[in-house]
């Protein structure tokens, strides 16, 4: 029975397309993720290589002062990609994964991004996230909207029910072969991802893989629901159509506009506006008044007096200090509205399963919000770093040909977060579970009938 249900399920030619559009948009997303996988890599070698080079020409042509030396110098910072991210591209194609900073004042800094087309980042990237969350529950439907009803309207039900002992069970059978279907779809493009991109089967691909299945349960319960109202085909496709674009599209953008507007983020070029009059007002101002601000954030350099000169190195920085110290208020207001943001969103996101799936494959692909943010406190620890190191080599008019220039190589963020696999598998799993408990008591409560 169950060979046959699945051969008259695969002749159809409805089902032979509809599979065949959703492989071929699979192995797309993977195409793209290949392709963002290659500009991440070539984005990392070019600082690689451009740091070396940067640091090499600028400490030959800047070789008496040191502080003259590093106004120019960048260093940078990557924030490492993992290979599942090529998968789920998340905020990765609008945040910086490359971090390159001077050890002036951060805030004008750290908020630089690449330039992109305005029109690409508004389409966004068709990665496999998208193709998961948005198109494989258009197929679930497409094949189980009138997995009864359109037996009952032909008029070939009843034939159904006199041979079948059970006519639940072969409800059951038509979604486990639909469910089966999916899954060896779902199945096919991840392991060509494994191959095409170079993915290791870890933990997170795992996870990964595990929420997919999940999340394609979670389709088919709900439509195990609506047919267990027994419902015509019509209403069956109406309903779920509307489901689909309520939980797709109106209700995550409806709860994006609530979070912008219930935690409002002062603008990164605001702050950096901050920074720079902060900065520049200083030139106008006692030097006395900034070297004491200076000399209170950093006591240890007390012993560096400074210089009876109209401009010196010590003045200079410790204005570039003084701009992000006076701005440090609207700096930490920024990442505490961001992180409240992210907070908010995930809450939220336990209730509404296609919102939590999508943050969650960002979480798993470290491509998320809260990525971000720990890479932005890795790039100020990252800054300061290098100002501690720098300072007294700047204060105590240290040689430049003294210095070790090569050593500064291109450091790396590793975000070592672990995925709580119970946060993330939970909800769905509970949303499964309630829809299929109450399509079983519908289809117990009452009889199968004819139209």
């Amino acid at each position: 029975m169950l060979v046959l249900l699945f051969k008259n399920f695969i002749r159809s030619k409805g089902t032979k397309i509809g599979l065949l559009f959703l492989l071929l948009i699979g192995f797309l997303s993977l195409l793209i993720g290949k392709q963002f996988q290659e500009k991440q890599q070539h984005t990392i070698a070019e600082a690689i290589h451009y740091q070396q080079e940067h640091i090499a020409r600028n400490a030959a042509f800047h070789k008496d002062e040191m502080g003259l030396l590093l106004y120019y110098i960048k260093f940078s910072l990557v924030n490492k990609t993992v290979p599942v991210n090529s998968l789920a591209i998340g905020q990765r194609d609008v945040n910086p994964s490359v971090q390159s900073v001077t050890i002036r004042g951060l805030e004008a800094q750290q908020y630089d991004a690449e330039l992109n087309n305005p029109n690409n980042l508004l389409s966004g990237n068709i990665d496999f996230s998208f193709v998961l969350v948005y198109l494989f529950p258009l197929l679930i439907i497409a094949f189980t909207y009138n997995i009864i009803s359109e037996e009952k309207e032909s008029g070939t039900w009843k034939i159904v029910a006199t041979q079948s002992q059970n006519t639940f069970l072969y409800i059951l059978k038509l979604f486990y072969i639909r469910i089966l279907s999916l899954i060896v779809l779902l199945s096919l493009v991840l392991i060509a991802a494994v191959l095409f991109l170079s993915i290791p089967i870890d933990q997170s691909f795992l996870a990964f893989y595990g929420l997919g299945i999940l999340y394609l349960l979670f389709w088919f319960a709900v439509c195990f629901y609506i047919v267990s109202l027994q419902k015509n085909s019509n209403f069956n496709a109406v309903l779920l159509l509307t489901i689909w674009l309520f939980l797709i599209i109106v209700l995550p953008a409806t709860i994006n506009t609530y979070i912008v507007s219930q935690y409002p983020v002062p603008e990164a070029l605001e702050l950096t506006l901050k920074q720079r009059n902060a900065y520049h007002e200083k030139w106008d101002m006692d030097k006395k008044i900034t070297i004491d601000k200076f000399y209170s954030h950093y006591p240890q350099f007390k012993n560096y007096p400074l210089p009876e000169t109209e401009f010196s190195w010590l003045w200079y920085y410790a204005m570039q200090q003084a701009g992000d110290d006076d701005s440090s208020v609207q700096s930490k207001e920024l990442q505490s509205k961001l992180k409240q943001r992210n907070e908010a969103s995930a809450f939220i996101a336990l209730f509404i399963p296609t919102l939590h799936t999508q943050l969650q494959l960002n979480e798993i692909a470290k491509s998320d919000l809260e990525n971000q943010l720990l890479f932005l406190k890795a790039t100020r620890q990252f800054h300061e770093k290098l100002r501690l190191h720098f300072y007294p080599k700047i204060f105590g008019n240290e040689a430049v040909n003294q210095q070790k220039w090569g050593q500064f190589k291109v450091e790396t963020f590793e975000d070592t977060s672990a995925v709580k696999l119970s946060k993330a598998f939970l909800p769905l799993f509970l949303f499964n579970l309630f829809f299929i408990v109450l399509g079983w008591r519908n289809f117990r409560n009452h009889k199968l009938q004819t139209f």
